[in-house]
């Protein structure tokens, strides 16, 4: 598999990363303890590059009535400057990738898919542009994203940020964007500043363009370095968003599942007038009653003992298999072992005990309502 480098590669060499290949990029996976990163974010902040995710621009007259159809919600009712999670799936409604979308004018909207799928999201949008007045513009490459997640990070953008454009940054509602002006080695540049994030906590990303990326970096562990930031790694991110209940594809998320059987059912929008990719299907699936054709869907589950779930770990009722976990280990936060995982739908119900197969050893879990982990405000 071809190993990409983020612009912040060098970056990370320098301050000790351990790395690891995502979806064919070399990105760090913990800079010393992954342990004590999970828990800056959670207390102060945390810095993450998320450069290997994808970037595309969608932009036309039909921009909106494109991507009501290419995807499974209803994109032409968000405002200008706002954002919103969604899914693009195949014609049987299976899932190809989550994502989201800003809109950045009446007829611009930027897409954001996840690292492994940017390729394949691109495929679709492209092939689904046909019968609309659009283009679609895949930057991923040229383009950079940096995180900051934490209590602090309001704090740590303020620092960067021209003072007469404070209140965009303060102003900025979750899953909203703006461009704001950010201090880079002593000079403005304008960048487009997202309140969105995958941790749980309060955040920022940042979209920008490759050749700024190290000195953004630079600008904001300095600016961090008063409010407890530190670089983290893709081993916290995991933890974080797995507190947070949050699903990863490849994980909670395939083209073998479904919107309705991963709790995402909200995000469909079947009341669109127009017809979209996997419309018919997801309708069916809906009226069925259950999830998936096996009838299974996902719940959270915390341990009632030590030990932790890991993806694939087989879960049993009176000794029977009746489903599988999908993502599971310790909660930093919580104390306690947590895990996501499909189970028959007979067993969804919180307060259900299962049993996990744990490598031999059946070790009781109970049912929880997700998130495990939800922050105050």
């Amino acid at each position: 598999m071809t190993e990409n480098h983020t612009a912040l590669y060098e970056e990370h060499q320098e301050a000790g990363a351990t790395f690891t290949d995502f979806g064919g990029w070399q990105m760090p996976l913990k800079y010393g303890s992954e342990l004590a990163e999970h828990h800056a974010v959670r207390q102060s902040a945390g810095l993450f590059d998320l450069s290997h995710m994808g970037e595309i621009w969608v932009i036309g007259p039909d921009a909106a009535a494109f991507l009501d159809y290419a995807l499974v919600g209803k994109l032409s009712a968000i405002a200008v400057g706002k954002a919103k999670y969604s899914l693009i799936c195949k014609d049987d409604g299976g899932i190809i990738d989550d994502l989201i979308s800003y809109r950045r004018g009446p007829d611009k909207y930027l897409v954001v898919p996840n690292a492994g799928n940017v390729r394949a999201v691109a495929a679709a949008l492209g092939e689904r542009a046909a019968d609309f007045d659009v283009t679609v513009d895949d930057v991923s490459l040229e383009t950079s994203l940096i995180a900051v997640q934490g209590p602090n990070a309001e704090a740590i953008l303020l620092a960067l940020v021209p003072a007469g454009q404070h209140a965009l940054v303060t102003g900025l509602k979750y899953y909203a964007a703006v461009e704001v002006g950010i201090t880079i080695n002593g000079v403005v540049r304008n960048l487009l500043l997202a309140r969105t994030g995958y941790t749980g906590e309060d955040g920022f990303e940042i979209y920008l363009p490759n050749a700024d990326a190290p000195g953004l970096w630079q600008s904001l562990l300095a600016a961090g370095q008063a409010h407890g930031l530190i670089p983290a790694g893709l081993a916290c991110r995991d933890s974080l968003r797995l507190e947070a209940g949050m699903p990863l594809y490849g994980n909670e998320l395939s083209q073998y599942g479904n919107a309705y059987a991963a709790g995402l059912g909200p995000v469909v929008s079947l009341a669109k007038e127009s017809d979209f990719v996997g419309k018919a299907a997801l309708t069916a699936i809906k009226e069925a009653g259950f999830g998936t054709s096996t009838g299974r869907r996902l719940v959270g589950l915390r341990g009632l003992g030590r030990r932790a779930a890991r993806g694939g770990y087989q879960i049993l009722k009176d000794g029977a298999r009746v489903g599988e976990v999908t993502s599971g280990q310790p909660s930093p936060t919580l104390g306690y072992p947590v895990a996501m995982a499909y189970v028959g739908v007979e067993h969804v119900e919180p307060g259900t005990v299962l049993d996990i197969d744990l490598r031999g050893k059946a070790e009781p879990f109970e049912v929880v309502a997700l998130p495990f982990y939800k922050r105050q405000k």
